[in-house]
């Protein structure tokens, strides 16, 4: 399964989640690049537990450096791959957390929860040698705090069909859920003895649980409201997943698209997707300028199929996310 987007859009630019992927982007780079003298970089900013319980590693290192390096570890990575999927992962569910809690706690929150999943994983693995890299301790607190706050949320997932992709909805704690009991059962059948820190991931998430639990009620910090007004969204997604009823005593079908108050202004192209019974149907729908909320946009042909070839047409309802005021608060 491979998550393409989840259906709450946030009202505000992630502005610390773009900063945490561009960080993380560069450092990848950089190692990209640094040859025979990247093994020593990993073992130096890595998080080794050993570092801390082993006398012949620990005279290596400053205390300072074992600090830093509960930190640091999450933002390195071992793979294209590893940085692909974290990042990816932390652009999906980043958004919402960070407008839930925003942006000044959300950066405190995500290192808090890297920090707490190394803990774990020390706690667990005192002795080892073997530096943990990588941010996905951090993001599975991440989706631990998502997982609390969007429960219904769907996830719009690809599930491969031989060649043919499949686009379905997945509840919110289904799919993260599903995600936390495979973290869990790979820790406690690797025995600690695993090539990923699958115990850091189970921290992470649980860590991210009881952070949002506990921040969730306080009062937003001084400015944060001003941020929020400047970093506020004016496009919707592109790609938007839509799930269409029947008309009644008719072939036609009818759904929702949003839009934002700039993009009723301007207009936009945007790429729907519509399951409709056993299929999945994408079409890029162009929005005119000037349409008004409840203006209703119809695509001739592509209702329900009839007897003799016949088909309805859809119609979708064109939904105004965000009022023009938001402007106003930029002044």
């Amino acid at each position: 399964m491979i998550p393409i987007r989840d259906t709450i859009t946030s009202s505000t630019n992630p502005v610390v989640t773009y900063t945490i992927i561009s960080a993380n982007t560069f450092l990848y780079l950089l190692q990209v690049g640094m040859g025979t003298e990247l093994n020593a970089f990993i073992y130096r900013y890595g998080f080794v537990p050993a570092k801390l319980t082993v006398p012949e590693i620990s005279a290596m290192f400053s205390f300072y450096n074992v600090l830093f390096s509960t930190i640091s570890y999450i933002f390195l990575h071992g793979s294209f791959w590893h940085f692909i999927g974290n990042m990816w992962f932390l652009y999906i569910f980043g958004d919402n957390v960070e407008e839930y809690l925003g942006a000044l706690r959300f950066m405190g929150f995500y290192i808090i929860c890297g920090v707490a999943s190394a803990l774990l994983h020390f706690f667990l693995n005192p002795l080892s040698p073997i530096p943990t890299i990588g941010a996905s301790g951090a993001i599975a607190g991440v989706m631990g705090a998502y997982f609390i706050l969007y429960p219904k949320a769907k996830i719009l997932t690809i599930i491969p069909i031989v060649i043919i992709p499949w686009f379905v909805d997945i509840p919110a704690f289904i799919f993260l859920g599903f995600w936390f009991l495979i973290q869990f059962y790979n820790a406690t059948e690797s025995g600690g003895v695993s090539g990923i820190a699958w115990w850091a991931h189970v921290g992470g998430f649980i860590a991210g649980i009881a952070i949002v639990k506990i921040w969730g009620e306080r009062p937003q910090p001084i400015g944060e409201d001003k941020l929020k007004a400047l970093t506020a969204r004016k496009t919707t997604p592109k790609l938007q997943n839509i799930h269409p009823k029947p008309i009644e005593h008719t072939l036609d079908l009818i759904g929702t698209i949003e839009i934002t108050s700039i993009e009723a202004i301007s207009g936009a192209l945007k790429l729907v997707n519509i399951p409709w019974g056993f299929y999945t149907r994408l079409y890029n729908v162009s929005i005119p300028p000037g349409v008004t909320n409840g203006t209703r946009i119809r695509l001739t042909g592509m209702g329900r199929a009839g007897s003799y070839a016949v088909r309805g047409d859809m119609y979708l309802t064109v939904a105004i996310k965000n009022p023009i005021e938001f402007l106003k608060n930029l002044n």
